[in-house]
């Protein structure tokens, strides 16, 4: 990996970053779309690249239930299996001690899985997701952590994130003597739940192995928690904290983070990347994702509208002029609906970042989120959580403004026809 600060604003601690992979150049920061079985929802990986997009996301446990590393080893790993030529990042599986808790047993050794198809048991050790990662050959691995929810209180968190520092030391060994290290690229993450204690003691373990990780991604922030008022204020604090301490020449990674608020903050907050399902599953429901808000095309009010979900999109959706009425014609009825609108999503995605590295860059940072959430919430209010976490990096949404905070997640649906 090869990793620069390109430019870095004034107020905030957000950067743009250039970060060059085998499989080339990813401009920071980013959002990385979820192919979980190594495939976008309803796009080729043509049309995924045609978007804009250099780098995803596929999941290690489920690739390795299916189709399994024998078939990846022979097809010359993922890249080849799903026809991905940009780059790749792998999870470990460990998200998946939380997603699929049920099946799950955690021991020093590693978690023992109950295959949700078959209920045959599986042990994943630390030594064996890297294994996985090696065959499934992404860009970007991580290591296996110990993770339990966010909302999680008790001696289990410190447990959890005290484990998860001794799996990363048999990562390390694992990936180190293996021959991949010079095209594979390791990240730790750190753990630690909502305890600002736990999460200092974890980050000082793992930048003293700064010398043996590529980079840092920040986890058990989104693990099934709801965005009510205080949990995400203390996540947004546990992300500054761990932001401010991480080493700035390595890339940072804020695992589970996907609304257009939330990535921007986070960006504000000094983090480089993210992931989320968000964009894509919200698709398949019928939510078309602008910088006005949300639109719920199944809803009556956007049944005779030939307009395009948004006239400035350079999605291929919107620039065909496909229009919302036949969108909310076939939207989760017709595959094809579905195909659209993640098209745009994901292009939507991409310009709330793109547009928050080019202010960064012009030194207009501060004011690019002023614009956005003055367009996306209007005058509905704005989220709390988000005002009081750009207030921590010295930026004020409300600065000559009159509006209503909003408690709990803030976040704007339509749920009605009424306008």
């Amino acid at each position: 990996m090869q990793f620069e600060v390109i430019a870095t604003c004034n107020t905030t601690r957000a950067r743009v970053c250039r970060m060059k992979l085998a499989h080339g150049v990813t401009m920071l920061p980013t959002f990385m779309p979820v192919a979980t079985q190594a495939a976008i929802k309803g796009l080729t990986p043509e049309q995924v690249e045609s978007l804009g997009i250099t780098l995803i996301l596929n999941n290690t446990y489920h690739l390795n239930l299916r189709p399994g590393i024998k078939i990846l080893d022979e097809a010359g790993g993922a890249h080849n299996f799903q026809g991905w030529n940009r780059n790749l990042l792998t999870d470990s599986g460990g998200f998946q001690l939380v997603s699929l808790s049920k099946f799950t047993k955690i021991t020093e050794e590693g978690a023992l899985f109950s295959s949700p198809f078959t209920g045959e048991p599986t042990m994943l050790t630390p030594e064996e997701s890297i294994s996985i990662q090696h065959s499934i050959g992404a860009d970007i691995i991580m290591q296996l952590d110990d993770v339990v929810s966010s909302l999680t209180v008790g001696p289990r968190v410190a447990e959890a994130m005290e484990r998860s520092v001794r799996w990363l030391d048999r990562c390390i060994e694992q990936h180190e003597q293996s021959s991949q290290r010079d095209r594979q690229n390791l990240f730790a993450i750190v753990q630690g739940g909502l305890d600002a204690e736990l999460r200092d003691r974890c980050l000082q373990a793992m930048i003293a192995r700064k010398d043996h990780v590529a980079g840092y991604a920040i986890g058990g922030l989104s693990g099934g928690e709801e965005k009510a008022q205080g949990s995400f204020i203390l996540t947004t604090s546990s992300i500054k904290q761990c932001a401010e301490q991480l080493p700035a020449d390595r890339p940072r990674y804020a695992m589970g983070v996907g609304f257009a608020e939330d990535l921007l903050v986070c960006v504000a907050l000094g983090v480089d990347m993210a992931d989320c399902v968000f964009p894509t599953r919200t698709a398949r429901f019928g939510v078309a994702l602008t910088f006005k808000g949300p639109l719920n095309l199944r809803l009556r009010k956007h049944a005779e509208s030939i307009k395009p979900i948004d006239e400035n999109c350079p999605c291929p959706t919107c620039s065909s002029r496909t229009s919302r009425a036949m969108l909310h014609h076939i939207v989760t009825i017709e595959t094809a609906g579905a195909h659209a609108v993640t098209q745009h999503n994901l292009v939507f995605q991409a310009q709330v970042i793109g547009r928050a590295r080019d202010a960064i860059m012009g030194g207009r940072f501060p004011d690019y989120l002023r614009t956005f959430f003055e367009n996306y919430f209007g005058d509905h209010g704005y989220p709390e959580w988000c005002v009081d976490a750009l207030r921590s990096v010295g930026v004020d949404l409300l600065e000559g403004r009159d509006l209503p905070l909003i408690r709990g997640s803030g976040a704007k649906w339509e749920y009605s026809d009424v306008a």
